[in-house]
């Protein structure tokens, strides 16, 4: 039997304060979830509200190739179109929650009490959680049984405030994504060049910087699932 990861995608299509949309960012779902599925493993989609899932316009300026591959896809696109909600999901068929990012990310992930439980679970069954880049604020206010945050004096990365200023939409954000990640007692850290891939684990708790780190990621899940 495979092992079974959810991967967990946005529902905000448009920023609450501008005539411009966002969403998923399309290659942190694909190159995740390319690899692991070619690993063997079966992936499930789930979002905050359940149903579609928006894709930011601004991941496909400059998307490669195999992204394209999968936006041509239909049963794929069929999937981001119908996930599952939090109430739908059976938390103990999955060895790994996968939060993705996108700016999207940023107005419904943090304060979702359903999918952090998820999370949770997951993770006291000796499952593995990971995040990249916006998708780690899925994380920070996730508690753990005993009521400590997941993230206090975890080694953690994200995406960084020099990238979201290069972005320039530090003061679109209702917050940045670093500040909160040390905020959450979190021991952050980046690369020193802005979007190369980076990516920290600390034990089944492994996260990655940008977008560039989304397949480096899969790769480190797949090594912590095969040792776990």
């Amino acid at each position: 039997m495979s092992d079974k990861i959810l991967v967990v995608l946005t529902n905000t299509a448009k920023y609450p304060t501008l005539k411009r949309a966002t969403g998923l960012w399309l290659g942190e779902a694909v190159h995740f979830v390319d690899k692991v599925q070619k690993a063997g493993c079966s992936v499930d989609y789930v979002s905050p509200n359940g149903g579609y899932v928006p894709i930011d316009p601004h991941s496909l300026q400059l998307a490669p190739d195999l992204d394209w591959q999968w936006y041509d896809d239909k049963t794929f696109m069929n999937r981001l179109g119908a996930s599952m909600s939090p109430g739908q999901v059976n938390a103990d068929e999955y060895r790994a929650i996968y939060y993705t990012g996108g700016h999207g990310v940023m107005f419904d992930f943090p304060d979702d009490q359903p999918l952090g439980a998820i999370a949770r679970k997951i993770y006291e069954r000796n499952g593995v959680i990971a995040a990249v880049c916006h998708g780690v604020v899925g994380l920070l206010n996730i508690k753990l049984s005993d009521n400590s945050l997941l993230l206090k004096d975890r080694q953690v990365t994200g995406f960084s405030n020099t990238e979201e200023k290069l972005v320039e939409l530090d003061k679109v954000v209702p917050f940045l994504s670093e500040n909160e990640l040390v905020a959450r007692g979190g021991n952050y850290s980046k690369h020193d060049e802005p979007w190369k891939p980076y990516v920290v684990c600390d034990d089944r708790l492994i996260t990655g910087q940008n977008p560039e780190s989304s397949g480096l990621l899969a790769d480190k899940v797949l090594q912590a699932l095969k040792t776990k």
